[in-house]
């Protein structure tokens, strides 16, 4: 299984930038991105809910991790997973419009690497600490620089510092996310049960913080009727999920860092066969998109460790 780790890490990146591009849609048919966020979630959500009515495993799984809470076996914030996700979604419609897609990528990456390369040195409960070796150094390193160059073109204008801290801290909150995500799966022995309790947080705190903003802003007046609009949860069940099997043999950083290739391939192909008017593709975006990916080849490859991991 080892050697399909890397590529189950691109294929997230891959339906983590095809979900983007549908819930940008639905975000601007709707005019509310608060409300966007929450219809993907919850219908990621009520999936969850009726495979979980179907599958057995699924819900002895469940009463195993609330045993477990309760038992203190595991700390109780090994639930909340999913939160890193609604911070995500949330941080990319607050500043995202502000900053623009380069810095916010930018952003997230950073936070992402930088929180894999930590949780891996230190290790998360019953995931072991990984490594830090100079593969896996030199691959962080020319990912954030690829990532860089890929959107360097778009960089516009200053910006507050926490118009860009927003974004870094949900990109740091997305390497715990699919660590504790992880974490509940291998409690749980179900697959299925870690993915619905990611979905079952992330949507409750984005259905909060949409009827907060609906008292404020109102509700669109009617939902789009393109049905393809409503497949980011599906999507996102797809994705979480496999991410939740594939950490265990990547480990957080390389999960990461694969994803992030898989979603600069296929951003770049859908500006390609299906453009967004106004929006040119150019040479940088191209050549930085092939460099990250050398990045994750390379943050793959066996090396000897720099350090070795302190204890505790």
């Amino acid at each position: 299984m080892k050697p399909l780790g890397p590529l189950g890490a691109i294929l997230i990146g891959v339906m983590t930038a095809t979900q983007s591009r549908i819930n940008s849609q639905l975000s601007i048919a709707l005019d509310d991105g608060y409300l966007a966020a929450a219809i993907s979630f919850t219908s990621g959500f009520v999936v969850l809910s009726v495979a979980m009515l179907l599958w057995r495993p699924g819900r002895a799984g469940l009463r195993a991790v609330f045993s477990a809470v309760r038992d203190r076996e595991i700390p109780w914030w090994y639930l909340a997973g999913g939160a890193g996700g609604a911070l995500f979604v949330l941080s990319q419609g607050l500043t995202g419009a502000v900053v623009g897609v380069a810095l916010f990528t930018v952003a997230i990456v950073s936070g992402q690497t930088v929180s894999g390369l930590v949780l891996d040195a230190r290790g998360l409960g019953t995931v072991g600490r990984r490594r830090i070796t100079g593969t896996r150094v030199v691959g962080s390193a020319l990912a954030l620089v690829a990532v860089g160059w890929a959107v360097s073109s778009q960089f516009a204008g200053d910006v507050a510092w926490w118009v860009l801290a927003l974004p870094f801290v949900a990109g740091l909150a997305i390497s715990v996310q699919q660590a504790v995500n992880g974490q509940v799966r291998q409690v749980a022995g179900s697959a299925v049960t870690a993915t619905f309790m990611n979905f079952l947080v992330g949507a409750t705190l984005l259905v909060l913080a949409a009827v907060v903003h609906s008292l404020v802003a109102g509700l669109p007046s009617s939902l789009p009727p393109e049905p393809w609009f409503y497949l980011g949860g599906l999507i996102g069940v797809c994705f979480i999920g496999l991410s939740v099997v594939v950490v265990k043999t990547t480990g957080v950083l390389l999960l990461g860092l694969g994803s992030v290739g898989g979603q600069l391939a296929t951003a770049l192909l859908f500006d390609l066969l299906l453009p967004i008017p106004g929006h040119v593709v150019v040479w940088t975006t191209v050549a930085g998109t092939v460099l990250t990916l050398v990045a994750v080849v390379i943050a793959a490859l066996p090396s000897r460790a720099v350090a070795a991991p302190s204890a505790g």
